[in-house]
């Protein structure tokens, strides 16, 4: 039903029902919707009605506002998947298309900054690249990378996967990374990178990836809030948790 009728139903929450089917249904992610005067037009409705049905969509992030350009379908979110995989492979697996822009590439000692087991004064390799899905950025990673497991790192093209060049070059098979999850807002270097304004929502996370107990890599990666999210099951109870735990169970 694409019409607004008198009832006890309140003509926001009708509206809201359609646009949401719209969104859902018939818009692809980041389209442009009616403008608010034509929605009350076309439904025969106050401005105010449509304020609120929009309102409440933003709220739920189906839909999105742009200052001086309108409102528009929330683009795409992608799902954190919670398993060692590299970006690429995990972009892939979701049929986009991964690209990736190396920034900065070099030789630096990273002291307390890095969980690698070098000497205070020991070198590591610094790569600083953007990654993109179907074209448009997604996340600004800075990672070091051990110079006694990886040598000569530096010399090859990280525009890849670099999981796959340490499995096949370095012939390293990852098989344990410690992963922590924090929010920020973006600053102004990390805005423009990420083509976002200064101060938007990021999710970032610290990943310290090994092989048979040996640091290789310690990444964090800044992704875009309004393109990724978390996703986790939670079960009610944990292993030795409950009733009968020496732990005592749980609350």
């Amino acid at each position: 039903m694409n019409e607004i009728v008198d009832g006890p139903k309140p003509k926001h929450a009708q509206l809201r029902e359609i646009l949401r089917r719209l969104a859902e249904q018939e818009l692809a992610p980041g389209s442009p919707i009616p403008s608010e005067r034509d929605l009350a037009e076309r439904y025969g409705v106050s401005r105010i009605t449509v304020r609120a049905a929009v309102g409440q969509l933003v709220a739920d992030g189906l839909l999105t506002r742009a200052k001086g350009r309108g409102t528009f379908t929330a683009k795409r979110r992608y799902d954190l998947q919670l398993f060692l995989a590299s970006f690429t492979s995990d972009m892939k697996a979701r049929g986009v298309e991964p690209s990736t822009e190396v920034i900065s590439c070099g030789q630096a000692a990273p002291g307390s900054k890095a969980s690698l087991g070098l000497e205070a004064d020991e070198y590591a390799y610094r790569v600083v690249r953007l990654r993109k899905a179907d074209g448009a950025p997604l996340a600004l990673e800075a990672g070091w990378y051990s110079p006694h497991m990886l040598p000569e790192l530096d010399r090859c093209d990280l525009t890849g996967s670099i999981y796959e060049i340490i499995a096949t070059r370095y012939g390293i098979q990852l098989d344990h990374a410690r992963q922590t999850v924090w929010a920020e807002t973006a600053d102004a270097e990390t805005a423009k990178a990420l083509d976002v304004r200064k101060g938007s929502p990021l999710l970032v996370f610290r990943r310290v990836a090994s092989s048979d107990g040996q640091p290789c890599e310690d990444v964090t990666s800044w992704y875009r809030g309004d393109l990724y999210q978390v996703t986790m099951q939670l079960d009610r109870t944990v292993p030795g948790s409950g009733p009968n735990s020496a732990k005592g169970g749980t609350t």
